[in-house]
């Protein structure tokens, strides 16, 4: 690649800054690890706990409880927004990355075949962390790295178009994959609900046209009883409990996409003030469109089947995350507030290994075997969870920690 195609390239960027790298990227990345990480203070057993009490504590852990859960199908919860939040920050990373790239010198040939890599690798590392407890590899692809492994080379590729480009393959993934979903026929007479997992009447169930996205009765189920079936398998592929699919990879390529929107807002020359506006003005709008879609029928908004909806949704609080963090650790003093995070962000691989790995019950059970069971109700028992918890976590932010100062980063 000659040195005027290397411009032609940077030209085409959604700006023509210099790389820089934003402390608040990666504390978003930081953020979004911690509430997976966090999943071992166990609020929903500490909520059992006070069950039946109406007082300010009961309603206070039955509300971390619910936020530290995904919901049943529509709605959200903070829980939820892990997923989207982590496909989102790839997105925004990656005009930063390519600038990177092209300031190294880098031909695109070498970026497109990284980019080939990368996705292969994000793949692979979610099937084996699916893997974990089978009597052989469990092909599956609803693991939130082989979901981004999926999409990333469209995503790399749209990162050398232009923004309208870029909105308008957002507009035809989201929009394409509503209209296979609500031209996809209901299901009739003969429809086997019990291999569905699923009851006609289950209090989830959507009528009229919201129910093209009734759990495990759409075409993203009736496309994986063929394409799981293709591999070897203990037994074979009926359902998935949850109405997850490998097809969602495609509104979570929509989710990117708005990330590599915002990703070019904070890359471009405009304001601070502007740049801040901007993205919460697109996540407004995002949540207003998402948000309507559910309530007037059009498009319910379920996470476990990533609906175009959803995507909206999700990626409008996304937009708005990423303005706070902007706005407090980029253009104030306050980024040392953000370093425990950053900590976090800057080795979110090995983060998402730590809690993916059973590393943390490991953890958790050595501590109990060298400090004796009953060590960590100190507080009571109705808090041993969360306190052996937190000395979980404390354990996993210490490698971290060790990891970053020693400068030891694991990145694909």
């Amino acid at each position: 690649m000659s040195t005027s195609d290397t411009s032609t390239v940077s030209e085409s960027l959604p700006a023509k800054l210099p790389y820089q790298r934003l402390a608040s990227i990666d504390a978003y990345r930081g953020l979004v690890m911690f509430l997976m990480l966090a999943e071992v203070l166990r609020f929903r057993k500490v909520a059992e706990a006070f069950a039946g009490s109406e007082d300010f504590w009961g309603n206070f852990w039955r509300f971390l409880a619910y936020q530290q859960s995904h919901v049943d199908w529509t709605g959200c919860s903070l829980h939820d927004l892990i997923q989207p939040s982590f496909s989102f920050l790839v997105g925004v990373a990656l005009p930063f990355s390519i600038a990177s790239r092209i300031a190294k010198g880098q031909s695109r040939f070498r970026m497109t075949a990284h980019a080939f890599g990368r996705a292969l690798i994000l793949i692979l590392l979610g099937v084996f962390l699916r893997s974990i407890n089978h009597s052989q590899t469990y092909w599956t692809f609803e693991d939130t790295l082989t979901q981004i492994g999926l999409g990333y080379v469209f995503l790399f590729l749209l990162g050398f178009r232009s923004v309208k480009v870029q909105v308008a393959a957002l507009v035809l993934v989201l929009v394409g994959y509503w209209a296979a979903f609500a031209l996809y026929p209901l299901p009739g007479e003969n429809f086997d609900w019990v291999a569905a997992g699923v009851s006609p009447d289950w209090q989830h169930n959507a009528s009229g046209f919201a129910a093209h996205w009734n759990k495990n009765t759409n075409p993203a189920r009736a496309f994986d009883l063929w394409f799981l079936n293709l591999f070897s398998r203990e037994s074979e592929f009926v359902r998935n409990n949850g109405g997850y699919s490998t097809l969602s990879f495609i509104p979570t390529l929509g989710v990117m996409i708005l990330g590599l929107l915002a990703g070019g807002v904070l890359r471009s020359q405009r304001k601070e003030r502007a740049k801040i506006g901007g993205l919460i003005l697109l996540g407004a709008l995002c949540l207003g469109l998402g948000w309507a879609a559910g309530y007037f029928g059009i498009c319910p908004v379920v996470k476990k089947i990533w609906t175009p909806s959803w995507a909206l949704f999700s990626g409008g609080w996304c937009f708005l995350i990423l303005a706070g963090m902007h706005l407090l650790f980029d253009l104030t003093r306050l980024r040392i507030l953000a370093f425990p995070l950053i900590v976090i962000g800057a080795n979110s691989i090995v983060a998402y290994c730590l809690a993916g790995l059973k590393i943390n019950p490991f953890f958790g059970t050595s501590l109990v075997v060298h400090f004796g069971a009953g060590s960590f109700n100190i507080f009571g028992e109705a808090y041993e969870p969360l306190f052996l918890g937190a000395c979980i976590l404390l354990i996993d932010w210490l490698i971290l920690f060790w990891m970053y100062r020693n400068k030891i980063f694991v990145r694909i």
